[in-house]
């Protein structure tokens, strides 16, 4: 079965890995630069260094549709520069996952694949698409929902060891942003983190920095560039979060759905 993921930031990333690991091939694309933090565990890194691997799966930036072929048949995951997701057109997918998480419907029709799913709000089951994977953390996260929306994004994060908005790292000015601290460091509060066009970026809370944006990647006032964790648990800087995992269950449990009820 081929499924096309649209997105390949590190919640798309832990959905890919998990249909993967059931024996799904994918197929993913993202933007020209993207904006994941998680740089550790998110696919699309590959599309700046050429390849990315993250708890032993690899993928690869490809160009074409024999790249991608080429790319399946050697057991990675290719990732295209493609918004728009052309690829859809020229390639015969089982089914299609929206995972860019914008919080809105970009360009995702239910009618794009004998199956397609979406993750968080921004879509109606029925509607957009066959199925939506709730993606707020708690009691719910990773539900198949099967007909209405996902819990409506409040714009603020989950709570992690008792931190929510304290968590992120978030671009001072419009300009172009430089990290100082590393994906992995320790950082107490108050210390700068990055810079963007030489003003700093303080972190608001202590614990070990688990995302950051690219050097040299612009940015605007408020974006995220940055996650800290509370935790101070390194290994999580670099492997697939709950969270990631939870929602692909539910993509998994979605694909098997529906695969069950064809015809």
């Amino acid at each position: 079965m081929l499924v096309l993921i649209k997105g390949a930031g590190d919640l798309a990333t832990g959905v890919a890995y998990r249909l993967y690991r059931a024996g799904y091939s994918i197929v993913m694309t993202d933007i020209e630069q993207p904006t994941a933090v998680r740089r550790t565990v998110a696919f699309c890194q590959c599309i700046y260094d050429g390849t990315a691997t993250v708890e032993g799966v690899t993928s690869r930036r490809v160009e074409t549709v024999e790249e991608v072929k080429a790319c399946l048949e050697r057991g990675e995951i290719p990732v295209l520069v493609d918004p728009e997701a052309a690829i859809r057109t020229q390639m015969p997918f089982d089914a299609e996952v929206d995972a860019i998480l914008a919080k809105y419907n970009v360009n995702t029709r239910i009618d794009d694949a004998p199956i397609v799913l979406a993750l968080g709000p921004g879509f109606t089951a029925g509607v957009d698409c066959r199925g939506v994977i709730e993606t707020k953390r708690g009691h719910y996260l990773g539900r198949l929902i099967l007909e209405g929306s996902a819990i409506p994004n409040t714009g603020v994060p989950g709570d992690v060891g008792g931190y929510t908005t304290q968590r992120i790292i978030r671009a001072c000015r419009d300009g172009i942003f430089h990290p100082v601290a590393h994906i992995g460091d320790m950082v107490a509060e108050g210390d700068v983190v990055a810079t963007v066009d030489g003003e700093p970026v303080y972190a608001l809370m202590p614990g070990t920095v688990r995302g950051m944006l690219p050097d040299g990647l612009r940015v605007k006032q408020g974006m995220k560039s940055g996650d800290i964790d509370p935790r101070c648990e390194c290994n999580h800087c670099f492997t697939i979060s709950d969270k990631a995992r939870a929602i692909g269950g539910g993509v998994l449990e979605g694909l098997l759905y529906f695969q069950n009820r064809k015809g």
